[in-house]
């Protein structure tokens, strides 16, 4: 889908398409949202630029993903995308700044580029010029990552106040580590995939802020200057969040490990209780005429109690030395 944006006194603008000539000098933006090779090649036409492809625009060498080439600033970022979902995507987006317009490509449609969109409809500063559009969209994909991982962090705190709360102000319940397990796992994926991104930021607000392209003006390298403070902050963050998503990784499968121990130890101790009134049943159930009190008429509640008693003895001395 090809989208047209224009720079109104009111703010960003969305206009009409076909892309023509004369739509081409009033936009200000150019957006390819999963575009079609008959729209990459009507924009290449027209700005006579070469657009990268989608397995360019994967490349992990800073050579391929920044680059000027005839006064066009090239930059590809790795965005993360799907962060209410359980299952969060890394992709691909590619800014060129070419002739004071701002052109992107990109194969998913993110939240931060649509609130952005909606931001500057209402706010003519951010779409002042080709590099305030690009300074507005990086700076909203940082608050999108702002925003998950203080969700992460909050959801980590849960995580260990349910791992080391005391039972006994759990009222009996029994905790499912399976399920800890997994959010722990998507926490530690949601963080994965928002450092990858903050990186990838990083590199590029590096690259834009070295250039000499005269495209970037002196408000939106200021923008820029922030945007990148901030992506470094966070990246600072999530290097913070990831430790703590292996320390309740650790803790979790050690509280897990507890639990299986403590069930064995139930285990083994009615072992033990049940051995002794097991060999005095064994005794009396032999099939031999002469034995104690056999032919008694108290004797099966002398045989009881025996039984009853050779359990207590071993509970006894368990408690007395804290075994139990």
């Amino acid at each position: 889908m090809l989208s047209v944006f224009a720079s109104r006194p009111q703010g960003l603008v969305r206009l009409e398409t076909p892309l023509d000539a004369a739509l081409l000098e009033q936009a200000i933006w150019i957006d390819l949202l999963e575009p079609t090779a008959e729209e990459e090649k009507q924009v290449e036409s027209l700005l006579g630029i070469d657009i990268p492809t989608r397995e360019e625009m994967r490349e992990i060498e800073a050579s391929n993903r920044f680059y000027e080439e005839d006064d066009a600033l090239f930059l590809t970022a790795t965005i993360v995308t799907k962060l209410d979902t359980d299952l969060p995507e890394s992709t691909q987006a590619t800014f060129i700044l070419t002739h004071g317009k701002l052109i992107t490509n990109r194969y998913t449609d993110p939240l931060p580029f649509r609130r952005f969109i909606a931001y500057a409809q209402t706010h003519p500063t951010t779409c002042a010029s080709a590099a305030s559009i690009l300074a507005g969209l990086l700076g909203s994909v940082v608050n999108r990552i702002a925003d998950v991982l203080e969700r992460v962090g909050a959801e980590l705190d849960a995580i260990s106040n349910e791992v080391f709360a005391d039972r006994r102000r759990q009222h009996r319940r029994t905790r499912d580590f399976r399920l800890i397990l997994s959010r722990v796992g998507q926490s530690g994926e949601l963080v994965s995939k928002s450092r990858e991104s903050l990186v990838s930021l990083g590199r590029l607000l590096v690259f834009v802020q070295q250039t000499a392209n005269g495209q970037i003006t002196q408000e939106a390298r200021a923008k820029l200057r922030t945007v990148s403070r901030d992506a470094l902050a966070l990246s600072d963050h999530a290097s913070f969040l990831g430790d703590k998503v292996s320390f309740a990784l650790e803790a979790t499968l050690g509280m897990l490990t507890i639990d299986q121990n403590n069930i064995l130890k139930i285990f083994s101790v009615v072992t033990v209780f049940l051995l002794p009134p097991t060999v005095v049943a064994g005794f009396y159930g032999m099939n031999f005429e002469h034995i104690p009190w056999l032919h008694e008429p108290w004797g099966w509640e002398a045989g009881l109690g025996i039984m009853i008693l050779s359990a207590l003895v071993p509970y006894w001395i368990f408690k007395r030395r804290g075994w139990l």
